[in-house]
């Protein structure tokens, strides 16, 4: 494990101690815990944007659906004769 020094503003370091001590834990347990979850976050959000330019660059070459045919689809949902999903022309 390495170790890494940050500067941290006296209102945040109050909260820290508090949530340590709340928590039972060291400081170091929830600055790990916090950026863990940062960096998930982080990720995920790199993801989804990825996803939407993607999707930006489909719908740019036309592939589209519909938007009735998305309503029918959805409005399909758990019914007996449920549809498949619908697939774009192109």
């Amino acid at each position: 494990m390495s170790v890494t020094t940050v500067r941290l503003q006296a209102e945040v370091e109050q909260q820290l101690e508090a949530i340590a001590s709340r928590l039972d834990r060291s400081k170091g347990w929830v600055i790990n815990q916090a950026l863990s979850e940062y960096i998930d976050k982080q990720h995920l959000q790199q993801e989804r944007w990825k996803q939407t330019l993607d999707a930006m660059e489909s719908a740019a070459q036309g592939k589209v659906v519909d938007a009735s045919e998305v309503h029918n689809w959805l409005n399909s949902w758990g019914a007996e004769k449920e549809q498949d999903a619908p697939r774009s022309g192109k």
